[in-house]
């Protein structure tokens, strides 16, 4: 069974679905390598508009693998180093992806778990879901997960959370502003098929524009060559064939070229 599911259910568009759901859907050396793979080859499809990223089973994901981590309880340090990079450096290439990516939160979301929902552009959770930075219960720190999960949840509900390892619920994680949108498990598809719709219907280059836009602006300080730049990049996209065909579209009251 492939610990991957990778779906096209409409022109750009990609589903990835973590498939491990009889350990829920936990993270092992296969898993972390497969979603490495599978996002720096999605990143590099010049067509593709959205990725929705959801789980099978029940859990969303419950963090590292039982069999996983007694294995590592006798690694060196060296080989504990070795194994802890690959795991930053499959958030790294998620986190970097210039698709927008779309969360699709079922159920549990622990430790790992989170750091996966934290590089979502968007999270759609059910009411029921329930998460947790567990790592220290274990003795152990989200390392790895931090800087995407400090981000995503905020510096003071960060530290409640990792240093309690106490479990939340969904509303929050909303509360909190981890999780966008809240629903009822059985409307949870039709959530996240509003927002894939919403995305395909945005100009391409401009949606992808947008989501390195908030990446470079949230961490430049309030400059003159900040104020620069962002009149820089709105003059290339208004210049561009897409900016043009979009305002076009919209003088004439007509779709746009890349909804026809």
């Amino acid at each position: 069974m492939n610990v991957i599911e990778l779906h096209r259910p409409a022109a750009h568009v990609a589903e990835v679905w973590l498939n491990r759901p009889e350990v829920r859907n936990a993270f092992n050396e296969e898993l972390i390598a497969a979603l490495t793979q599978t996002f720096a080859a999605l990143s590099a499809e010049p067509d593709l508009r959205v990725i929705v990223l959801g789980a099978r089973g029940k859990a969303f994901c419950a963090g590292a693998d039982l069999n996983w981590m007694r294995a590592m309880a006798d690694y060196s340090w060296e080989q504990n180093r070795a194994d802890a990079q690959k795991l930053a450096d499959m958030l790294w290439t998620l986190d970097q992806c210039p698709v927008p990516i779309v969360g699709r939160v079922q159920g549990d979301c622990y430790a790992g778990g989170m750091g996966l929902a934290a590089v979502c552009d968007v999270v759609v959770a059910a009411d029921s879901a329930t998460f947790c930075l567990s790592e220290a219960r274990l003795g152990l720190l989200p390392a790895t997960i931090s800087p995407y999960v400090i981000r995503a949840l905020g510096v003071q509900a960060s530290r409640r959370y990792m240093v309690t390892a106490e479990r939340f619920s969904a509303a929050q994680a909303q509360g909190h502003g981890f999780v966008n949108t809240l629903c009822a498990p059985e409307q949870l598809d039709s959530e996240v098929a509003a927002l894939v719709a919403t995305l395909v219907a945005n100009g391409p280059l401009a949606t992808r524009a947008c989501k390195q836009l908030v990446r470079d602006v949230s961490a430049a300080p309030m400059s003159q060559a900040l104020r620069a730049d962002t009149a820089r990049r709105i003059a290339d996209i208004r210049a561009s064939d897409e900016g043009k065909e979009g305002l076009q579209s919209f003088l004439q009251k007509r779709p746009p070229t890349w909804l026809v």
